[in-house]
Formats: C-alpha cells, sequence, structure tokens
C-alpha cells in the first residue's frame, strides 16, 4: 500500500524504480537466514542499439567498445568460477528499469558499469571508478554523471540531479553499500592503474542513475577517453581490451575474497581456476 501511495503521487519511474529496489532488499534480507558468498556478478555494457554513446574521432563507438570488453570480463570471472550476467549481450538498447531488475532478481553480489569517456579537446585520458552519491564529488563526475544518465532520457538525467524523492531514496541506496562499493572502486582503481600506460584519474563519486536502483555494491568504470586520439587507437586493440578485463577481472576476486572473509564465509578460490 505505501508504495501505491508514493507511486499515486506522480512520482516519475526513476523514483518509483528506487522505492520498488528498496522494499525488494528489504524483503531479500527478511527472507535470507544466511548470507550468500561471493559468487554472482552483473556486468553491465552501458548503451546500445540505437544510443551508441560516445564516438571516436576515428569510428570507434562506445556502445561496441564497451560490450566486447563486458564479454571478455565474462569469460576471464567465470573461468575464475563465478556466475556472470550481462545486461546485455547483444547491441541492444536495454531499459535502465531493466538492467536494474536483471542484477536484482539475480541477488548479485556486485553490478559493475562499463563506459567509455568523453570531454571537449583531445587532451582529456586515463580511467576514471564511480561509485553511487547523490551527490557528485567533483564537477568534472558531475558531467560524466549527466552524460551517461541523458542515455536514458531528459527525465531520468534530471531526476538524478533535481527530484528530492529520489535524493532520499537514493541515500538510503547508497548507505547501505556505500563501504563496499567504495572498496571494490579502489581495488579497481589500484588493478588497472598497474596496465601500461594506466593512468588513473581517480575514484570519484556521483548520481548515476544506472547504479541507484541495484541493491548490492556497484561501480561504474569509465575505461577511457574515445575523445583522445591515443587512447582510442589503444582501445581499438585486441591487447588492450584484453589487459582491461584482466585487471578488472583480478579486482572482482579480490573484492570476492574480503567479502567472504567479511561475512564469514569460507575463502575457496581455487587459484587453478583462476583467469590469469
Amino acid at each position: 500500500m505505501r508504495f501505491q501511495a508514493v507511486a499515486a503521487r506522480g512520482v516519475g519511474a526513476l523514483g518509483v524504480l528506487a522505492f520498488a529496489g528498496i522494499l525488494w532488499f528489504s524483503s531479500a534480507r527478511a527472507d535470507s537466514s544466511a548470507l550468500d558468498r561471493f559468487d554472482v556478478v552483473v556486468i553491465d555494457a552501458g548503451h546500445g542499439g540505437e544510443d551508441r554513446g560516445a564516438r571516436g574521432a576515428q569510428g570507434l563507438i562506445e556502445k561496441d567498445l564497451v560490450l566486447d570488453v563486458s564479454l571478455r570480463l565474462k569469460r576471464r570471472l567465470e573461468a575464475s568460477g563465478l556466475t556472470v550476467l550481462l545486461t546485455r549481450d547483444t547491441d541492444l538498447y536495454v531499459p535502465l528499469e531493466d538492467r536494474s531488475a536483471r542484477a536484482n532478481d539475480a541477488r548479485a553480489d556486485l553490478f559493475l558499469s562499463i563506459h567509455a569517456n568523453s570531454a571537449e579537446g583531445s587532451h582529456a585520458k586515463g580511467f576514471e571508478i564511480f561509485f553511487l552519491s547523490v551527490d557528485a564529488s567533483d564537477e568534472t563526475a558531475e558531467q560524466v554523471a549527466q552524460r551517461e544518465n541523458s542515455a536514458f532520457g531528459g527525465r531520468a538525467a534530471a531526476v538524478a540531479i533535481g527530484d528530492p524523492l529520489v535524493a532520499v531514496l537514493g541515500d538510503m541506496a547508497v548507505s547501505e553499500y556505500m563501504q563496499e562499493s567504495d572498496a571494490f572502486a579502489k581495488l579497481a582503481n589500484d588493478r588497472l592503474q598497474d596496465l601500461p600506460k594506466g593512468l588513473s584519474r581517480g575514484v570519484k563519486q556521483a548520481p548515476f542513475v544506472v547504479l541507484m536502483g541495484v541493491q548490492m555494491p556497484s561501480a561504474l568504470v569509465e575505461i577511457g577517453f574515445l575523445s583522445n586520439p591515443g587512447e582510442e587507437r589503444a582501445l581499438r586493440a585486441d591487447r588492450r581490451r584484453e589487459e582491461i578485463a584482466r585487471a578488472l577481472t583480478q579486482a572482482v576476486v579480490d573484492f570476492g575474497k574480503r567479502y567472504d572473509a567479511l561475512h564469514g564465509a569460507e575463502v575457496r578460490w581455487d587459484a587453478a581456476n583462476r583467469s590469469d
């Protein structure tokens, strides 16, 4: 009844989505007698279909790049013994609510959204790791969130920065998972920074709508700037894509070990099954 009352007041799709996610999480916690070990990861390849995302000067398109990296990451994580679900595995546009529902229905332990960045001019470079906050950590982080949120339509982009109800619901979701999301983001940053030419722009926070509806630790990774000719050229190569997938796999495995240890689960990561 409370959910119906909120919806009836004209909250908007994103507010309803966030509220429904919180109700789902409360029910899941109440029904669970024991915490599961870390075993399910959802990878969200950004954009898709008519939403191409960023485009480099030489024609590399974000939606194609991040899908390819996501598929490589999936293969590596599965080789590490994890169950991996994709929000999309082809060139299709997936609505915001479907991306969140995919992760929540699977009761995943981590949600990882993969994107590629763009900026005015051609000098910006490096990768960035974000986790959810209602308030952006800086102006640049807010600009990145606004660009990525625009993929879900004007309403989603506006809600993320101006809807008071979503701000309240977002705070509730963020507070539950902020520490774990921050921990994963730092692990991912460290692993990517170890790559050749792995220039880190830091771990940041911003109101990404794709992270608002998921009820689990989550992060969004911008793997490089397509507006930078050198980075676009590198990201065209299989070698660089494999390096990124390997680094993110290592970060997920590191996080899984930490998760199991903190939740009292026996750590059973078999090095022989782990991706290289």
